[in-house]
């Protein structure tokens, strides 16, 4: 098989763990029975070991469309050839039915829309990365195959032969004819599932979504895009601690055959503030009490001195040690294949300014937060008090050494900022004359040493020339106004192309210029689809002065809405082609554009 593009995946899941589902009808991304455990399909990170899940016509004679069943997380994989129409409904279950809640199990129902196609169905499993072995059973009601870890059961009526490592048939379906193939965790031998059963999952599972959608309170121009964004991060919701992953994948490059490939499967406190904003503003409060629930259990789990560490574990584990698939080609020859994630117990100062911004907006908008939450809070901010002039690896987890990245004082402030007005709202015990003088020293030396009026622009670090997109992040946060003049500068100085020392490609925003910055790792990347709806942002907040950079800012939008997946999906980088670069999909970018489309719609408004 050659490699398909990033972009040519839907995704389909249950809270629990996710699928990645290829135009041709191919599961080339399984991890089982969780978001973080290992690979059972893994395709997409090697072609011809790692497994995969392939329903698709027996003739290529055909055409491919891809879909979501509207408002709902159910795909849609249709194949159109000359005698016929064939589709691949593909869904796991959530909601309850008949019989109770619905198991950790995925769903393929094929269903022979008109004429005649003989379909061909492969199921190779590779447990553990493809570096575990297994056996493999036929019965009459399907296969199991069991590895020394985990055992799988494919349940069907369709007879199934030895193929390679796992089974595969052919079926040659008639109008209206269906047959259904459900993996689950193997017990105790049984590979039964009936019809009805999958049939009566797939109800419940588009009324689940349905319903779900409509606690949607956006009406704006927007909204379909806007609903498939929060389709996607509910999608990415480790429903037993309320944790939200950053992605789905691990090891999906960021340059092809380079070396900057993340296994983005944790959750990051970074992504507090921007999930609870995001959710919130469209109201999915539901969603932000249970991440916040999260966040607060990780408050009282602080290091000795007080400081958080930057990610964790879905559920909550503290170690992610960092380790190399070397058996494993990578996507296109991507290497090395990285699980786990080294930047674990780095030091980023910015992590506690999105704490106390998530924490601050869900006092607001949400339930006022508890006096026990705020004792933990209280040692956060007074450690970013005493902390905060130290350098760090900064927002974007450079492993080329330590700077005084300006981004990280920002949300330094941000944190001493919040935390002094959640003291003073809900008049908690404080040492506000330290934090208010730590914030202004802060605010000072961004001013003074984040600044560089010879470029005329905020730049990355102290001392250095080179732009940052993270400081788009300054109007956005109330840290200037978003008129100010060193932000309109800083502004049109990242919408100049490369060449003329910018960030802007066409319409897309590069975080910075890798040629410019020693970030510890080699090779290209391509633009960042979180700075490119970052600066929609600045630019709408701009444009409440000037209608210019509001047109803009528009513009901008409707042309990065064009660089989505045919499914309304983002990976977290767009490639020099136009392609999807990065773990896919992005919780990350799918939140900005949330944010994006909330602010430029009032604005417009």
């Amino acid at each position: 098989m050659a490699y398909k593009k990033i972009e040519d995946y839907g995704i389909i899941g249950n809270m629990r763990t996710s699928c990645l589902v290829g135009v041709d009808g191919s599961i080339d991304w399984f991890c089982f029975p969780h978001f973080d455990s290992p690979s059972v399909f893994g395709r997409i990170l090697d072609d011809k070991k790692a497994g995969y899940f392939k329903i698709s016509p027996a003739d290529s004679e055909v055409t491919q469309k891809q879909f979501y069943w509207p408002d709902t997380n159910v795909l849609i994989t249709r194949f159109l050839a000359q005698h016929g129409v064939c589709e691949v409904i593909d869904f796991m279950p959530v909601g309850k039915t008949k019989i109770g809640e619905q198991q950790n199990r995925l769903v393929r129902w094929v269903k022979m829309v008109r004429g005649s196609m003989k379909m061909r169905v492969e199921c190779i499993p590779a447990f553990n990365y493809a570096r575990d072995e297994h056996q493999t059973i036929i019965s009459s009601q399907g296969a199991t195959f069991q590895s020394k870890n985990l055992s799988l059961t494919l349940s069907t009526s369709i007879p199934l032969e030895n193929f390679s490592t796992g089974v595969a048939t052919e079926i040659e379906l008639q109008g209206g004819e269906t047959a259904n193939f459900v993996i689950k965790e193997s017990e105790g031998g049984d590979t039964s599932f009936s019809d009805d059963i999958a049939h009566e999952g797939l109800i419940s599972t588009i009324e689940y979504w349905t319903d779900w959608v409509k606690q949607c309170t956006y009406k704006g121009r927007w909204r379909e895009i806007v609903i498939r964004s929060a389709l996607t991060l509910k999608l990415l919701t480790f429903e037993p601690t309320g944790a939200i992953v950053a992605a789905p994948t691990c090891a999906l490059p960021e340059e092809l055959g380079g070396v900057r490939n993340w296994d983005y499967r944790y959750t990051w406190i970074r992504d507090a503030a921007f999930t609870i904003y995001g959710l919130m503003r469209i109201g999915f409060t539901k969603e932000a009490e249970n991440f916040m629930k999260w966040v607060e259990e990780r408050c009282y789990e602080l290091n000795e001195d007080g400081s958080i560490q930057i990610m964790y574990g879905i559920d909550g584990r503290h170690h992610l040690e960092e380790h190399t698939l070397d058996h494993l080609d990578g996507y296109k020859g991507s290497k090395p294949v990285r699980i786990g994630n080294g930047a674990y117990d780095q030091l980023q100062l910015d992590i506690y300014g999105e704490l106390l911004d998530s924490v601050y907006l869900f006092n607001k908008y949400g339930n006022p937060i508890s006096y026990d939450l705020w004792k933990q809070l209280r040692k956060l901010i007074n450690w970013v008090a005493n902390n905060w002039h130290l350098k760090d690896e900064g927002i974007w987890e450079v492993r080329g050494g330590r700077q005084h990245f300006v981004y990280s004082k920002l949300m330094c402030w941000v944190a001493l900022d919040r935390g002094i007005r959640l003291a003073d709202k809900r008049s908690f015990p404080s040492d506000r004359d330290l934090w208010m003088k730590e914030r202004d020293k802060i605010y000072e030396e961004i001013m003074d040493k984040g600044w560089d009026a010879e470029i005329g622009a905020f730049v990355q670090h102290y001392g250095s020339k080179t732009l940052d997109a993270s400081n788009l992040m300054m109007p956005l946060t109330f840290f200037v106004s978003p008129s100010d003049t060193r932000i309109i500068k800083t502004i049109n100085a990242i919408l100049k192309s490369p060449e003329e020392g910018g960030l802007l490609m066409d319409s897309l925003v590069y975080r910075y210029n890798v040629n410019e910055t020693d970030d510890g790792i080699t090779g290209e990347e391509g633009t960042f689809n979180l700075c490119t709806f970052w600066m929609v942002e600045a630019l709408t907040r701009a444009g409440q002065q000037d209608k210019d950079k509001l047109e803009k800012a528009r513009l901008m939008f409707e042309q990065m809405l064009t660089y989505a997946n045919h499914l309304g999906l983002y990976a977290e980088e767009t490639g020099p082609r136009g392609e999807a670069l990065g773990n896919f999909p992005q919780a990350f970018t799918h939140l900005s554009l949330i944010s994006a489309a909330y602010n430029l719609d009032k604005t417009l408004g």
